[in-house]
């Protein structure tokens, strides 16, 4: 009898064929002690078969953390470190998906590390509060937490982002315990199912082992990274020693190189030469705006928004600015002179620039700066001349002869017989010093005159050859470098003026203009009219703006000496009144009457005697012709106006 079951035992049966003995002794007529014996015999073997199971799992577990351990061991790499932890979690517990969160401590949440098994983009990069859902509770606590079925299960703290991560990823069983190095938490360990299913002691008790084995590889793992890193640094301090000599040498060469230069009249080019003979590779040399001065073995010129911020850095710090390209880079100098910029140095090599080196780049910017300042002083004395006419030229009581003007502004490259527009330019607390250096370029480039005068600066600049109806440009010149074209109304070109003002002096500066004038006698009577619009956009509160006061609009038609009201109502009705002529519409009636009503479409609809979709209608037409801003206050106001002063006008 015994040795049965002893037999099954021995051959590892399934639990099923223990209950043969009893079946056999009950279809053989076996008394009923015999069957007894049996089954104590049959719950005995079994109970005998569930302990051998469970020593064998436990020898199994144990053998694959011993494994785990051995595995860690050898990895050295953080990463490589995680992604076997999560593997052999996995692998040990039987789950459908195992994952590993770390702990962010500047954040205070936790984040998704590393992943096995999953499927779920967004549940791979969610992150997790502390407190929040089993994984945030973990990490709050320190303590494991399980749970056979997540989503119904009250003592986690559902949030919609982690439940809608984990309801994508379709897990249902959650098991998670903490990683922790002393006290303190680093991370949580998770193994998950996709269908319904507990987590027993043995299991709970297996995770949290391996996540011990875990949190101490991890901190191995940093350790590891942290010795690399100190023996990198090391190693580049030690190379950094050794070019040193080499560096103090070049740099010596260099400054030699550039005081011959110096000394023997040399200008820009023998200074950038001087240089590439030093360090190597191809130069550029920019002016102020951008613009190529000199160019040394044939250099490519970097990505212009780039090279645009790295001269501004190198502007605000006195140091070198590195530009990275493809196979090659470029070095960025500031030439500047007490807050005064003159240009860039741009040095391209294959090789970066060590610190010496980049010392050597900003010492030939500072010669370079000193050598430009020198060749500005001359061309500050044709500044001050130029200065000098629009004194005369704005003066309404300067008593001068018209022609000799004429003739002293020929001489100085401007034609004062072509109609010119005057601008205003108030620097509202900017460097007046930068502010008049700009001015005067911005007047040289578009041969025009600049100045100061009666304590702000101003433009006499050539006005557009040819109008439109509205008075505004039908272009820009981008060649000029102040987006201010020959094409360009003074509304435009004031507006323009204004951006690269303000943008140059890093400051606000406010631009006010008119014109165009025909004579030489009228332009007092348009700086006194350009003085106006400034103080008009100051009162408005558009300071660092610039307009016309034809653009201001009614405010235009009060401040200006000549109101131009049907300029004023074909600027701001112009396209509806075009469009009602063309078409036979009454938009113009339309819009009067929809502001009668106070903006209210059925009121509207009433006046007109039309369906209110027809009157939503014409108003949508409006919109596309005038632009969709005009239910704004500030063009509501200017259309009732314009609409006010076309009645009247039309008697």
């Amino acid at each position: 009898m015994w040795t049965d079951y002893l037999e099954l035992l021995a051959r590892d049966a399934a639990a099923v064929e223990y209950e043969a003995p009893v079946l056999t002794a009950r279809a053989n007529g076996e008394p009923a002690d015999v069957i007894e014996q049996l089954e104590r015999g049959k719950r005995l073997a079994l109970q005998v078969r569930e302990s051998l199971l469970t020593q064998r799992r436990r020898e199994d577990e144990l053998t694959a953390l011993y494994d785990t351990a051995y595995d860690l061991a050898r990895l050295s790499d953080l990463d490589s470190v995680l992604a076997a932890i999560v593997h052999r979690a996995r692998q040990l517990l039987r789950t459908d998906v195992a994952y590993l969160t770390m702990n962010d401590a500047d954040r205070g949440d936790t984040y998704m590390r590393v992943t096995d098994g999953c499927t779920s983009a967004r549940f791979q990069q969610v992150r997790l509060g502390m407190g929040e859902g089993l994984g945030g509770l973990v990490a709050e606590s320190a303590m494991p937490y399980s749970t056979a079925s997540y989503f119904d299960d009250p003592r986690f703290n559902h949030t919609g982002s982690i439940d809608g991560a984990v309801s994508e990823e379709g897990l249902v069983a959650i098991l998670g315990v903490p990683l922790q190095l002393g006290s303190t938490v680093i991370g949580v360990l998770y193994a998950a199912n996709r269908n319904e299913r507990p987590f027993s002691r043995s299991e709970v008790a297996l995770l949290s082992s391996l996540a011990a084995h875990a949190a101490a590889a991890i901190d191995k793992a940093r350790l590891l990274d942290e010795t690399r890193v100190a023996l990198e640094e090391l190693r580049s301090v030690h190379l950094l020693l050794q070019d040193r000599t080499r560096s103090v040498e070049r740099a010596a060469d260099a400054h030699d190189r550039m005081a011959q230069a110096v000394l023997h009249g040399g200008g820009v080019e023998q200074i950038g030469a001087a240089l590439v003979e030093v360090l190597g590779g191809r130069l550029l040399v920019l002016d102020e705006e951008g613009r190529q001065l000199e160019a040394i073995g044939d250099p490519d010129r970097p990505d212009p928004e780039a090279l645009e911020k790295a001269v501004a850095a190198s502007v605000g710090t006195g140091r070198v600015t590195a530009v990275p390209g493809d196979g090659t880079s470029w070095a960025v100098a500031g030439i500047t002179v007490e807050h005064q910029v003159f240009g860039a140095l741009v040095l391209q090599r294959d090789a970066p620039l060590d610190d010496a080196d980049q010392r050597i780049i900003e010492r030939a910017a500072v010669v370079t700066a000193l050598l430009m300042l020198s060749l500005r002083s001359g061309i500050e004395a044709e500044n001050r001349v130029r200065g000098e006419l629009v004194d005369d030229l704005l003066r309404s009581d300067s008593g001068h002869d018209p022609d000799t003007l004429v003739d002293r502004a020929r001489r100085l490259g401007t034609d004062l017989t072509r109609p010119q527009c005057v601008y205003v330019v108030a620097l509202d607390g900017a460097d007046r010093r930068r502010g008049a250096s700009a001015v005067d370029h911005i007047a040289s480039v578009r041969r025009g005159l600049g100045g100061a005068f009666e304590g702000r600066l101003a433009l006499v600049l050539p006005a557009a050859p040819d109008r439109d109806e509205g008075g505004r440009g039908a272009g820009t010149d981008a060649g000029t470098g102040t987006g201010c074209g020959p094409d360009a109304g003074p509304d435009a070109v004031a507006r323009r003026l204004a951006e690269e003002l303000g943008a140059a002096l890093a400051h606000p500066v406010t631009v006010g203009g008119a014109g165009p004038v025909f004579s030489v006698e009228e332009l007092a009577a348009a700086h006194d009219e350009a003085v106006r619009c400034v103080t008009a956009l100051r009162s408005l509160g558009r300071s660092g703006q610039g307009a016309s006061l034809a653009e201001l609009g009614f405010v235009g038609l009060v401040l200006g000496d000549e109101p131009d009201v049907p300029g004023f109502v074909t600027a701001s009705l112009g396209p509806l009144l075009e469009y009602d002529q063309r078409r036979g519409t009454d938009l113009i009636g339309t819009l009067q009457a929809y502001f009668d009503a106070g903006g209210n479409l059925a009121r509207t609809r009433e006046v007109l005697h039309v369906h209110v979709n027809t009157v939503a209608q014409r108003l949508d037409r409006v919109g596309k012709l005038i632009g969709d801003d005009w239910q704004d206050p500030e063009r509501q106001l200017e259309l009732q106006v314009a609409l006010r002063l076309h009645r009247i006008s039309r008697g």
